[in-house]
Parts: C-alpha cells; structure tokens; sequence
C-alpha cells in the first residue's frame, strides 16, 4: 500500500504559481495547488515507503528554487 502525504509549503513572495508547476513535475506527486493562507502551496504525494516518501520531499521537493519552508503531514487511516 502505498504511504500519502500532504506537503504544506511556504513560499518566497510571489513564487507560489512557479513552485506549484515545478511540484507537478516531480514524480509521485499527484497534484500541487496553489492557495491562500499561512502556505502557498499544497501538494499531495505518494510514494511505495515512507523513506522514499521522505526522500522525494528532501531531494525534490525542498530543492524547488523559491520555497521556504515545508511541514509534511502524512495520511493515516483511523
């Protein structure tokens, strides 16, 4: 079963449609959206693990020129 996550990230002023288009490039991510709020961007993720899931967001994810900073929040089943 695949591991979700939804990566919250916060953008420098006015780089938040950029980030967004740069997230949808990387593989495993399903969707990027751009939104108002204490985070710019939002983007829904998966991946086989949850360290490859870690991987993505440190080696692909975070090195996306223009973001900030990120808080990944994984999706559970209760």
């Amino acid at each position: 079963m695949p591991v979700s996550a939804y990566v919250l990230i916060q953008t420098d002023v006015g780089r938040a449609a950029a980030v967004a288009r740069a997230a949808r490039e990387v593989p495993g991510v399903a969707s990027a959206e751009d939104v108002t709020g204490p985070y710019d961007v939002i983007v829904r993720a998966e991946a086989p693990t949850v360290d490859e899931l870690g991987r993505m967001v440190v080696h692909e994810i975070q090195r996306i020129e223009g973001i900030a900073r990120t808080v990944t929040c994984p999706v559970v089943s209760l």
